[in-house]
């Protein structure tokens, strides 16, 4: 359900998600200025609303931000190119987890090309990889990230230190990839 509220003297529209697997409030605010307050199942609405006056200064800089992004390539879902390009993908992530697993040598299951809107991967418990096709165009550096990234969460489920000891294993500038990853999402 889509709310309103004023922020400073600006209208702001936002939704609310309740979440039986939310420990925290959290704020999400897309690329194109959706603002999401995921909260537990037990707060009420109420509460959400009063984290997001607490976080207005945060909210209204990202907004600011925002009108001059560019659309994120993450963002941008076409049923079309995915049936275009997810063969392609496969083709591309499967060489990469080849190649990377030489140096890992985990056990995985199965991968799987989605079109996913807000994730370029993730790993499954049942050691599942799957990546959105959009990865393909990605330079060839944060497409090795993302495979690495999803690679090491086979062995550590989290993004403990030992996790981030796996990825520099084989990404030495992981910290670097990610934030230019997380700045297209």
């Amino acid at each position: 359900m889509i709310k309103e509220i004023i922020l400073k003297d600006k209208k702001i529209e936002y939704k609310i998600r309740k979440s039986k697997k939310a420990k925290h409030l959290k704020l999400v605010i897309n690329n194109n200025a959706e603002i999401l307050v995921v909260i537990p199942w037990r707060l009420s609405n109420q509460i959400a609303e009063e984290f997001l006056y607490q976080k207005i200064d945060w909210v209204l800089k990202i907004l600011r931000s925002l009108k001059d992004k560019p659309v994120s390539l993450i963002s941008k879902s076409n049923e079309e190119d995915y049936q275009k390009y997810k063969k392609l993908a496969l083709e591309v992530v499967k060489k990469k987890i080849n190649y990377f697993n030489t140096f890992y040598k985990f056990s995985f299951n199965r991968i799987t090309i989605k079109n996913q809107k807000t994730r370029w991967g993730s790993c499954s418990i049942q050691g599942n990889l799957n990546f959105n096709y959009r990865i393909i165009f990605l330079n060839e550096k944060l497409c090795d990230y993302i495979v690495v990234h999803e690679l090491c969460h086979l062995k550590e489920m989290n993004h403990s230190k030992r996790f981030w000891g796996l990825v520099a294993k084989t990404i030495l500038d992981h910290k670097t990839r990610k934030k230019i990853i997380r700045s297209l999402e």
